[in-house]
């Protein structure tokens, strides 16, 4: 980690307190019956490795996708992502989508991206490409399937910044969306996992 990482992962739980009034305490959870008119199963992404991750691999399981950057003030999060990745083990997926469209907070290639990951938080899930997570006409499909309604069956909502959450459960329906400040260790993050 460079200086300003450190001061950042220092940082890490005055920000995440200051910042859960606003919108990046944002919490959406799907209208009941709601089910996905287009599959996530038939969605893929490429690992910043080059390997590609193929949805269809998740069925029966609780997916996590969330937006990444190494210079953020939530980049701790990784640590806590990996703590709950080894806790739960086989019964949820995790995928990180790291971005460079907050902030301009994620500058590194594919490869540093992927070491500083394994190096500073011992990141074992997927990490994915970077990738424009953000709605516009080069946003990355998987996340033009979690931001449209028309896709997955209720939600609209783009990620607010860094660290954005969502989850898909077993049945491949996007269940809930968790903004920034909403740790992934915490209880109502929890609860939505287990549900």
């Amino acid at each position: 980690m460079n200086f300003k990482q450190k001061i950042l992962h220092t940082l890490y739980p005055l920000i995440k307190k200051l910042s859960r009034s606003g919108k990046m305490g944002t919490i959406l959870h799907a209208p009941s019956g709601k089910t996905a008119p287009q599959s996530f199963y038939q969605l893929t992404a490429v690992k910043s490795n080059g390997m590609t991750i193929d949805f269809s691999d998740f069925k029966g399981k609780k997916v996590i996708l969330v937006n990444t950057a190494s210079d953020c003030g939530y980049t701790r999060q990784y640590e806590e992502l990996q703590a709950l990745y080894q806790k739960m083990g086989n019964r949820i997926a995790i995928i990180a989508f790291p971005s460079n469209d907050f902030g301009e907070q994620e500058k590194g290639t594919d490869k540093n991206i992927e070491q500083f990951c394994q190096v500073n938080f011992g990141v074992t899930f997927p990490v994915a490409k970077k990738n424009i997570v953000i709605k516009s006409n080069e946003q990355h499909p998987v996340f033009q399937w979690l931001t449209q309604a028309s896709q997955n069956g209720w939600n609209d909502h783009a990620p607010d910044w860094n660290f954005s959450k969502y989850i898909v459960n077993e049945n491949g329906n996007l269940s809930h969306y968790f903004a920034s400040s909403i740790s992934p260790l915490d209880p109502v993050f929890l609860k939505a996992l287990e549900s």
